[in-house]
C-alpha cells in the first residue's frame, strides 16, 4: 500500500486564541455570547452559549477589537453542538492577532488585489 504524503490544505494558519465575541443572526433580534477557540484569517472555531445550525448566516462582533464581520456557520461538532466552525465572508484579521503569521499578510494582499482587479474592470 502506497502512503500518500500529508499536505496542509488550510487556507491560512490557525492560531489558538480565546476572545469574547457576540454572534448576531441576520436582521433578527437573535444574539448570543460566544468565545473563539482557534482563529485564522478565514474564520474560527467558536464555543457559543446557544446551539447554532449549519449554513446559518451570522454577524460576528469581536469585543476586543470592536470589529465586525459577516460569516456563515460551516461546521457543528457532532459531540458538542455549542462548538462550531464559522467562515468569514472575506478573509480579515478581526480577532486582534497583533503578530499574525506571514501567510495571513500574503492572503490578505491577494484578496485585496483581487478586489482591486474587479473594481478596475
Amino acid at each position: 500500500m502506497d502512503s500518500i504524503p500529508f499536505h496542509n490544505y488550510r487556507r491560512s494558519t490557525r492560531v489558538p486564541l480565546k476572545v469574547a465575541i457576540e454572534v448576531l443572526r441576520g436582521n433578527e433580534r437573535f444574539m448570543c455570547e460566544a468565545q473563539t477557540i482557534v482563529v485564522n484569517l478565514h474564520g474560527a472555531l467558536i464555543s457559543s452559549t446557544v446551539a447554532l445550525s449549519t449554513d446559518l448566516h451570522i454577524s460576528i462582533h469581536v469585543h476586543l477589537t470592536d470589529k465586525r464581520a459577516n460569516a456563515r456557520v460551516v461546521y457543528i461538532d457532532p459531540q458538542n453542538p455549542f462548538c462550531c466552525g464559522v467562515e468569514l465572508d472575506a478573509p480579515r484579521n478581526i480577532w486582534g492577532v497583533s503578530l499574525p503569521p506571514d501567510d495571513w499578510r500574503d492572503r490578505q494582499r491577494e484578496f485585496e488585489s483581487g478586489l482591486d482587479d474587479l473594481c478596475s474592470d
